[in-house]
């Protein structure tokens, strides 16, 4: 994963990314209009669940430039902070009233604003990321009084710029660099299990209920046409892997870093380009329903690819 660049925000941003689950999605709509009528750059990420939205803002903001900020929201503005904030460089905070988002942005460069759809209106949400977004770093604010902050607190805070978002990147102990990326830090040191129904993969259940998973597969491998009795969303954390969703009809080629969402009862098949890691999560008890054998399935993918290589050969 590509080393996420220092996001530090001292001025008005340029450009918001903003998502969040069913429970935030028509306030995070009304914020979405309410930066778009004051020209600002928003990149609307829509509606994902529970943990995308946190996480995919997250990442985005931790990799973008110092003049990026980011816009979560959820039914309380809790949990959406909390996935975002595990990305380096990432300050969010879920803010109810105009003096947290001011103490926020004072106090803390806050960078990523969460707010919460079942407590808090339209109105009242504008006022506080109105009062988010023009609010400067070390700023007079109401945890001071609104007093100028002492030489001494003043110190602090300009040497958190560039403490804070060190934070995670290193070991202390050891002084050895640790993996960054908040989803493969679940999976370090723990052994993942063989998946017997098909060869060349691995998993390791790192939750239950709502179910998430950590899985491997070596190059070369294929999952035959299966289906499951829920949906599942992935991230391909290595690799490079290939999926046919034969219900819709549609073939999705991805690499690190991309997303896919396969809905309930969707049949898909799946080759490994590269040995691939992801991270899977779903709503339910694990379930597999084949669709085809293995045979069929290396005897499909090897006619398709052989079919897309003599038709660009012949472009």
């Amino acid at each position: 994963m590509a080393e996420p660049t220092t996001t530090t925000t001292t001025t008005r941003p340029i450009k918001i990314i903003a998502a969040a689950d069913d429970f935030g999605t028509p306030l995070k709509d009304a914020l979405v209009s309410h930066l778009r009528s004051l020209n600002f750059q928003v990149q609307d990420l829509g509606t994902s669940s529970y943990y995308s939205a946190g996480a995919d803002v997250g990442r985005l903001v931790s990799q973008s430039l110092s003049d990026t900020r980011g816009l979560v929201a959820c039914g309380t503005g809790a949990g959406v902070s909390i996935f975002a904030n595990k990305f380096p460089g990432v300050f969010a905070t879920t803010c109810i009233t105009t003096s947290d988002a001011i103490n926020a942005r004072s106090i803390n460069n806050s960078n990523v604003l969460a707010v919460s759809g079942k407590y808090t209106s339209p109105e009242t949400a504008i006022n506080i990321l109105d009062a988010w977004i023009n609010t400067p770093f070390k700023s007079p604010c109401p945890a001071n009084d609104n007093d100028p902050w002492p030489e001494q607190i003043q110190s602090f805070l300009d040497n958190s710029l560039t403490e804070m978002p060190e934070i995670g990147r290193e070991d202390g102990k050891t002084k050895t660099p640790v993996d960054n990326c908040a989803v493969c830090c679940l999976i370090q040191n723990r052994e993942l299990n063989p998946i017997d129904l098909i060869p060349g993969g691995s998993m390791k259940i790192i939750r239950e209920s709502p179910t998430s998973a950590f899985v491997k597969f070596k190059a070369g491998s294929v999952e035959p046409a299966h289906h499951h009795t829920f949906g599942h969303d992935l991230v391909v954390i290595e690799g490079k892997k290939s999926v046919w969703n034969l219900t819709k009809e549609e073939k999705y080629d991805l690499t690190v870093g991309d997303y896919l969402f396969t809905p309930a009862g969707d049949v898909h098949r799946v080759k490994y380009h590269e040995d691939t890691q992801f991270f899977i999560k779903w709503d339910g008890k694990w379930d597999m329903f084949f669709d085809e054998d293995l045979d069929a399935a290396h005897k499909a993918i090897d006619k398709e690819l052989s079919s897309s290589y003599m038709i660009s050969s012949f472009s």
